[in-house]
C-alpha cells in the first residue's frame, strides 16, 4: 500500500530529481520520453534540474546535429524528443491531434471547405522543398481555399502531418520565428528505419512499449495516468495485455473509507524509502512531472492545482519543496538608466510561496533559486533572489 509519499519519492528517482543523472542529454530525453517545450527555454532548465553539470551547450548541440528535435507529440504539445523517439511518437500522437481539430467548433468552418487530405499533400509538399515559417505555409494554404482563415489551415497542416520546429528557434538564447518542416525532411535516415505503424500488430508493438517506458519514468501509474499523459485513449486493452511483465500495488485511498487504487509498475522499476530525503529543485513551466498524472496528488496537492489553473491550461514555473510543489517562480530583468556603457541588467528571479515554508526550507528554496538566476540569466550583470511573503 503505497501513499502519496512513496509515490512522489519513486517519481522523483525515474526523474533524476532525487539525485542528478550523468547520462549524456540524448539518453536522458530518451529515458524522460520527452521533455514539454512550447517554450524553447523550458527543457533547458529541465535537464540543468536533472543532469549533472549540464550546460546549455550540451542541448544547442544535440539539436543542431539532429539528435534530439522539438515535435508536437503527446497532448498535442510541443515536446523535446529524441529523433529516434519522433517518427512513432508523432504516429501514435496522429490520432489524437486529428480528433482535436474535428472537435474544435472555432474552426468547423474551415473543416467544411477543406480537403484534409488534400491539404496534408500540398503542405507536405511545400515543407519538403525547403522550411517555411507559420505565416507563409497558412498564406500557401490559403490560395487553394481562400474562403477559410490561413491560421485554420496551418493548424490543420500542424495537426495531420509530423511537423519539426527547426533551429535555431529552441536554441540558447536564440530567437526565432516558428519555422517547420517534416520530420522525413529533416531526418530522412531515422524516418525511413521507423517501424510501419500503418500495420496493425505494429501499431501494438510500438504503444506497448511506449506504455512500459512512461512507466519507467513515470509508474508506478493507472491506465487513467497512461491516457492523461500521452492523450490517447483506449489503453485499458493495451494495459491488460502487458499484466504479466508488470506488478499490481495498491495506493493509499484519496478519501478516507474509499477504495485502494490500482497501479501498475514495472517489477524492477525504484521505489525508494518515503523518508529519503528530496532536495529543492526549481523546474520549468510545463513540466511534465506534474502533469503527467491523472490524478496529481503525488506532487502537489488539489488545494494548490486548483489555485494554479487557468482557463488557458498554462502552468506555472514550480519550485518543489520535500519533493512538492509549493511554490512559483518568475525572472524579472531591470536595466539601469544612463549611457549604453555604463547600464547594468540585474536580473531578479522571485519566490512565491503556495504555503507558509519553514525558515530552514525558505534558505534552502533561496539557495536553490539563487543557483538558478545565474544559470537562466548568465548574462546579466548582477543577479538576486525575492522571496514573495
Amino acid at each position: 500500500m503505497l501513499d502519496d509519499r512513496a509515490l512522489n519519492r519513486a517519481l522523483l528517482a525515474r526523474q533524476h530529481l532525487l539525485t542528478p543523472t550523468r547520462e549524456p542529454v540524448p539518453r536522458v530525453v530518451e529515458h524522460l520520453v520527452g521533455l514539454q517545450a512550447q517554450n524553447p527555454w523550458s527543457p533547458f532548465l529541465g535537464l540543468w534540474s536533472r543532469v549533472e553539470g549540464f550546460t546549455t551547450q550540451d542541448l544547442d548541440a544535440a539539436l543542431l546535429d539532429r539528435t534530439v528535435l522539438r515535435i508536437a507529440v503527446m497532448r498535442s504539445t510541443v515536446h523535446l524528443v529524441t529523433a529516434a523517439d519522433a517518427p512513432v511518437l508523432a504516429a501514435l500522437a496522429r490520432p489524437v491531434m486529428r480528433r482535436e481539430i474535428t472537435a474544435n467548433a472555432d474552426r468547423r468552418a474551415a473543416l467544411a471547405v477543406v480537403d484534409l487530405d488534400h491539404l496534408a499533400a500540398a503542405a507536405g509538399a511545400h515543407l519538403r522543398e525547403a522550411p517555411r515559417r507559420t505565416t507563409d505555409l497558412a498564406a500557401y494554404l490559403a490560395r487553394d481555399v481562400p474562403t477559410a482563415r490561413p491560421a485554420d489551415l496551418a493548424a490543420f497542416a500542424r495537426a495531420m502531418l509530423p511537423l519539426v520546429q527547426v533551429t535555431p528557434r529552441g536554441l540558447w538564447r536564440r530567437s526565432a520565428a516558428t519555422t517547420w518542416t517534416t520530420l522525413d525532411a529533416w531526418v530522412p535516415a531515422v524516418t525511413l528505419a521507423a517501424p510501419d505503424l500503418a500495420d496493425e500488430d505494429a501499431l501494438h508493438r510500438a504503444t506497448e512499449d511506449v506504455v512500459l517506458r512512461y512507466l519507467a519514468a513515470f509508474g508506478p501509474a493507472s491506465v487513467a495516468d497512461v491516457q492523461a499523459w500521452s492523450g490517447m485513449t483506449g489503453l485499458r486493452r493495451v494495459v491488460d495485455g502487458l499484466r504479466d511483465r508488470l506488478v499490481t500495488v495498491a495506493a493509499v485511498p484519496a478519501r478516507p473509507g474509499g477504495r485502494p487504487r490500482e497501479l501498475l509498475d514495472l517489477p524492477d522499476a525504484p521505489r525508494p524509502d518515503p523518508d529519503v530525503p528530496a532536495p529543492v529543485r526549481l523546474l520549468p513551466d510545463y513540466d511534465n512531472l506534474w502533469l503527467a498524472h491523472a490524478q496529481r496528488t503525488r506532487v502537489i496537492d488539489d488545494a494548490h492545482r486548483r489555485r494554479l489553473q487557468t482557463p488557458n491550461g498554462r502552468t506555472p514555473a514550480a519550485v518543489l519543496v520535500d519533493g512538492r510543489v509549493r511554490a512559483t517562480w518568475a525572472i524579472d530583468r531591470t536595466r539601469t538608466d544612463g549611457p549604453a556603457r555604463s547600464r547594468r541588467t540585474t536580473a531578479t528571479l522571485t519566490v512565491t510561496p503556495l504555503e507558509p515554508l519553514p525558515v530552514a526550507q525558505r534558505r534552502e528554496v533561496v539557495a536553490a533559486a539563487e543557483d538558478a538566476v545565474r544559470f537562466l540569466a548568465g548574462d546579466a550583470d548582477a543577479h538576486a533572489v525575492r522571496y514573495a511573503r
